[in-house]
């Protein structure tokens, strides 16, 4: 038996992206706005840096957990079955 499941068929992780990626683009802030400035930092790109590291880690939860490739054998079935503690 082969397990195949890909996450571009999950819309939860694209409604994830969607907002990650609006999120990304400083179109909500009012032109010419940089301060608060924190550590020589505009609050702006603060937000950008935070948005683009919740990206990065929403692909690799993404990569790591939702796409699997492997073949499962009945036997791998039955074992993961008994040995949960």
């Amino acid at each position: 038996m082969k397990l195949i499941k890909e996450p571009i068929k999950n819309w939860k992780l694209w409604v994830v992206f969607g907002v990650l990626f609006l999120l990304s683009v400083p179109w909500y802030f009012p032109t010419g706005s940089y301060k608060p400035i924190i550590l020589g930092i505009p609050y702006w790109a603060w937000i950008i840096l935070f948005v683009s590291i919740a990206f990065s880690a929403t692909i690799t939860f993404a990569i790591k957990r939702l796409w699997i490739t492997e073949e499962i054998t009945t036997e791998r079935k039955e074992d993961n079955k008994w040995n949960k503690n």
